[in-house]
């Protein structure tokens, strides 16, 4: 198992090592999502630094193909860590994270803390 279970806003959070495999693809998302199937979580929290470095880039897809598998397993998902200077190099990017932001589903924050602020209201 890559990461451990706790509470946050009474939800249960699924939060992986910073330290495991990258996220590279669909294949590494249902790994991920088995992982943590046993705490039944609520949201899988995904630290920035498991992504591949293909994630950020849209244009090739990981991540809608990483992300449809969340939502088809019917578990949000929360990249959590500083994605701002990819952000600031693209525009579709930048989109993408305040598209994702405003819904329910999936979402790019800072830290804990602040996934904690979404989950409470």
């Amino acid at each position: 198992m890559s990461g451990t279970a706790q509470t946050l806003a009474g939800k249960t959070v699924y939060v992986c090592s910073a330290d495991g495999p990258k996220l590279d693809g669909e294949r590494a998302a249902t790994d991920i999502i088995g992982d943590s199937y046993m705490s039944q979580p609520s949201v899988v929290a995904i630290p920035v630094e498991r992504l591949s470095p293909d994630f950020l880039t849209l244009s090739n897809r990981v991540a809608g193909g990483v992300i449809q598998k969340f939502v088809n397993y019917g578990v949000a998902v929360a990249f959590v860590g500083d994605v701002s200077a990819a952000v600031t190099a693209s525009n579709a990017l930048r989109d993408f994270v305040r598209e994702s932001n405003r819904g329910r589903h999936v979402w790019f924050v800072a830290d804990l803390a602040e996934l904690e602020v979404k989950l409470g209201g």
